[in-house]
């Protein structure tokens, strides 16, 4: 049972990095200023920190059987 909870917080978590990995780089904007070409972003890293850690508890459960 254990590892089946595992398992989905550990998908789940990959699942979120993806995606809000893949909306932050999308809030990116970039600029040139004197000859360089700037890039800002404008997202939030919250969300990926979150699902980082919902993976790591998913693999730290499915991977170490506490009783």
């Amino acid at each position: 049972m254990k590892e089946t909870i595992g398992r989905i917080l550990m998908i789940g978590g990959v699942l979120g990095v993806v995606y809000y990995g893949y909306q932050y780089f999308q809030d990116s904007e970039s600029f040139e200023a004197f000859g360089a070409d700037v890039a800002v972003s404008t997202g939030d890293y919250t969300p990926i920190i979150i699902s980082a850690v919902v993976m790591l508890a998913g693999i730290v459960i499915t991977k170490f059987n506490f009783r």
